[in-house]
């Protein structure tokens, strides 16, 4: 009877041994990206998805520097502007994010810029908002050089990643593999052919899926990102069975231990 249970009890583990471990094999197969390229060492050429300039919206906080022939002049927007760069650099940080300062476009769509007075930018990009600033600043200033760029472009990158947080950007030129590289990439149980990236567009969420295992994904239109994207990363399958072999090997160590307290007592 003894025998019978030990060999019902040893069967019951191969069985299991032998699902994890065919799961584990075609959970591997998909870890490489790309994995329709040929590594045969040739040069090839994906197209890639448009890059669309951004647009600026309300409550955008841009970083604004204006530099003229006598630096004085335009030293209280460069002020400003230097510490909307300083944090833009920071990343994945509570601090990092509340701290992000500059010129807060307004309700209206206006920015309101020291000496040059309120600008309306909503709806311009980063170069035509330069454009139109410089103009204005003419008027001000002889021969100013003008840079816009943005101080709270922020993606997150959430799920099966080594670095799930918030990230704020000075590039406005962001591909969904430079947010996953700024996160860590994907750990080995991210599930790479399906990544959902969510986006908002007028107060509505937009959802996409991205297949890291195939080079489509640089044709995709949701390549580049856009401000606020949140990207998320499913488990996979061997996420779960890792859990489960964990939690398994957790109840035979207890199991273990129960039997051998049972032992002592019943020799006491």
């Amino acid at each position: 009877m003894i025998k019978l249970m030990l060999t019902k009890k040893y069967l019951n583990f191969l069985i299991i041994f032998s699902v994890f471990l065919l799961s584990s094999c075609s959970v591997t197969k998909k870890v490489p990206y790309f994995q329709d390229i040929d590594a045969d060492g040739r040069s090839l050429f994906a197209k890639t998805g448009e890059f669309k300039e951004l647009t600026i919206h309300s409550d955008d906080i841009l970083s604004i520097s204006i530099v003229t022939i006598d630096a004085a002049t335009s030293m209280p927007v460069n002020q400003l502007a230097s510490q909307s760069v300083t944090a833009a650099i920071q990343s994945a940080n509570p601090a990092g994010l509340s701290s992000a300062s500059g010129f807060l476009v307004d309700k209206n769509g206006e920015i309101d810029i020291s000496v040059v007075g309120k600008v309306k930018v909503a709806g311009l990009t980063t170069y035509e908002a330069r454009e139109l600033i410089k103009t204005k600043a003419s008027v001000v200033y002889r021969d100013p050089n003008v840079q816009v760029r943005y101080a709270n472009f922020k993606v997150t990158v959430l799920g099966e990643v080594a670095r799930p947080a918030s990230y704020v950007l000075p590039n406005e030129k962001v591909s969904v593999l430079d947010a996953l590289g700024m996160a860590g990439d994907l750990t080995i149980f991210g599930k790479r052919e399906n990544i959902l990236l969510i986006r908002d567009i007028d107060g509505k969420k937009e959802f996409a899926r991205l297949d890291l295992n195939s080079s489509q994904v640089f044709n995709s239109p949701f390549y580049y990102l856009k401000q606020n994207d949140v990207i998320y990363v499913e488990p996979n399958k061997g996420k779960a069975a890792s859990l489960n072999q964990a939690r398994t090997q957790t109840f035979a160590v207890i199991g273990t231990a129960l039997s051998v307290l049972i032992v002592l007592f019943s020799r006491l």
